[in-house]
């Protein structure tokens, strides 16, 4: 419905090319009796042109030149609301366009030709993937589900870093539990990794070597045998949840190619680099940043940011158009710093778009789940999908706007009822598979020769809902949304379950039935093309 809209009003700006002053919105309004959709143009308008939004609105409405065939009538309301009712038989031709394209429905081809990186995840591997890193890799991956919907081709690349303090750390962790099994007395710092990944990694050096690791560098062995573990572990973890990385990225590399080196140099050379106390400041105050940063400390060590300028720059160099980078609130003072960096030796920062997400609290009956990373006191992703299921899981860490702190409640998402989202959304698609195998039973085909007959009000909802998908997809992916596709999802499984309440297929009139059993499975189209977007199965039995 929107589409024939906007191609209507870009006809009528050649006649009233103020309309290009305003940014042409449509909505659905709250109340059926005011129409399919709405537009505030005329009220938008109204300050610019020094003229009364009605009279704004006459005047559009006036200019339009809708086709009667598809608009019945438009109407003026409230304050200067122009309200378009469709035609009854232009409706349901959105059937025919979901059954004609399948799985297809909703993608776009406006981005073709161009290609994005989504970097997410990018945890060092020093231990399991725990919640707030899943919601983390939901949102990449589902963003990068977007992304490939409206054309992109897309690589899914994961950052890490397997040297410095952490790692150091791991292979001491290690070699200290190592020496604990053989039966030496050994201090575990509290600060050393807890969990007992840590001890069964060790445990499986004293199968392999016996006590011939004794007097082995923690950097040697014990390192690259929890680093190794841990990221097959990782991978393994990520692959449950159907995310897969195909770039892996080093950070290591970067200084083993001299990247950083010539970073500092070009810093060094445009001025905004200088030494004091020992220390390399970035000179963020003379670009509008509150105050310099040290990027090299007096140790000799580079803070986060030098490495990330210089690995942000690697990616502007493979030719990516957007660049997308998936990081939890704990970055969201310091990210500037990297754009201001990237700005600074000449890339286009406006090609970086960072979405930060909030922690994530874990309820159970009511309580907040305690966890603490360094007592190795956390729940893991593995614990997480083995508790309530890969698609609860993907679809939970969606459903809540990534700037909102999410409770992510046990108890709910356990439960097999309408109470759950997914198990509301799922059951949907499963009823419509079951109704489908009982009319075939019945000879029933569907049809989509006799539309005109679907007028109840739950026909129509439904029929307005589906004309709203491909809007709510590219809503969802152009501001990142995922959310969005969820709340549309549960509203059009609503309005198909009052459908499922109050109309019959098996039982009426034939012609009827046949397109009654078109309009549902158009419905169940859609409903699966929107879980797949989201990285949740649609099951045909429940």
């Amino acid at each position: 419905m929107e589409k024939y809209l906007f191609s209507l009003f870009s006809r009528l700006s050649q006649k009233l090319p103020y309309i290009n002053n305003a940014e042409l919105v449509f909505n659905v309004p709250a109340q059926g009796a005011h129409g399919d959709l709405s537009t505030n143009i005329a009220m938008l308008l109204s300050r610019s042109l020094k003229r009364k939004p009605r009279e704004i609105a006459d005047e559009i409405i006036g200019n339009l030149e809708p086709d009667q065939e598809i608009i019945d009538k438009v109407e003026i309301a409230g304050p200067g609301f122009i309200n378009f009712f469709f035609n009854k038989t232009f409706l349901p031709l959105i059937i025919k366009e979901v059954l004609d394209q399948k799985g297809k429905f909703g993608r776009s081809d406006m981005n073709k030709g161009k290609r994005a990186n989504v970097e997410f995840v990018s945890a060092n591997p020093t231990g399991p993937l725990t919640v707030g890193h899943g919601r983390n890799a939901v949102l990449g991956d589902t963003a990068a589900n977007f992304l490939e919907w409206t054309g992109y081709e897309v690589d899914r690349e994961y950052y890490f870093n397997n040297a410095g303090r952490q790692m150091r750390v791991l292979g001491d962790s290690v070699k200290k539990r190592y020496l604990g099994i053989l039966g030496k007395e050994t201090d575990f710092p509290d600060d050393y990794y807890q969990g007992e990944y840590i001890k069964e990694i060790a445990s499986k050096l004293v199968a392999q070597y016996g006590n011939k690791l004794e007097n082995e560098d923690p950097e040697g062995v014990f390192k690259s045998a929890a680093e190794k573990e841990i990221f097959e572990d990782i991978k393994g973890t990520l692959l449950r949840m159907g995310i897969h990385h195909n770039i892996y990225f080093n950070e290591k590399d970067l200084y083993d190619n001299k990247s950083i080196d010539q970073i500092l140099e070009e810093l060094k050379k445009l001025g905004l680099s200088y030494e004091k106390e020992g220390a390399v400041w970035f000179k963020l105050s003379s670009m509008g940043g509150d105050q310099d940063k040290v990027i090299v400390k007096s140790t000799g060590e580079p803070t986060y940011r030098l490495p990330d300028i210089a690995y942000h720059i690697t990616k502007f160099k493979r030719g990516y158009d957007l660049l997308i980078d998936i990081f939890g609130s704990d970055h969201a003072d310091t990210y500037p710093d990297v754009l201001a960096g990237i700005r600074s030796l000449g890339y286009d920062d406006s090609k970086v778009t960072v979405l930060i997400h909030q922690f994530v609290t874990i309820i159970e009956k009511g309580e907040v789940v305690k966890m603490s990373t360094r007592k190795a006191n956390y729940i893991t992703i593995d614990q997480l999908i083995d508790d309530v299921g890969t698609d609860v899981v993907r679809y939970f860490f969606n459903m809540r706007d990534r700037n909102s702190h999410m409770n992510f409640d046990l108890d709910l998402a356990r439960k097999q009822s309408d109470e759950n989202p997914v198990f509301y959304l799922q059951y949907a698609h499963a009823r419509i598979c079951s109704i489908e195998k009982m009319t075939e039973e019945e000879k029933l085909l569907p049809s989509v020769d006799d539309l005109n007959l679907l007028e109840t009000p739950e026909e129509l909802d439904l029929l307005r809902k589906m004309h709203a998908f491909e809007k709510t997809i590219m809503k969802s992916a152009e501001n990142f949304e995922p959310h969005t596709l969820c709340a549309y999802l549960e509203e059009l499984a609503a309005a198909f379950h009052k459908f499922y309440r109050f109309r019959r297929i098996i039982g009426t009139e034939k012609k009827l039935a046949e397109a009654r059993l078109a309009l549902i499975l158009a419905v169940r189209i859609v409903i699966k093309n929107g879980l797949a977007l989201l990285g949740v199965n649609a099951p045909e039995r429940m």
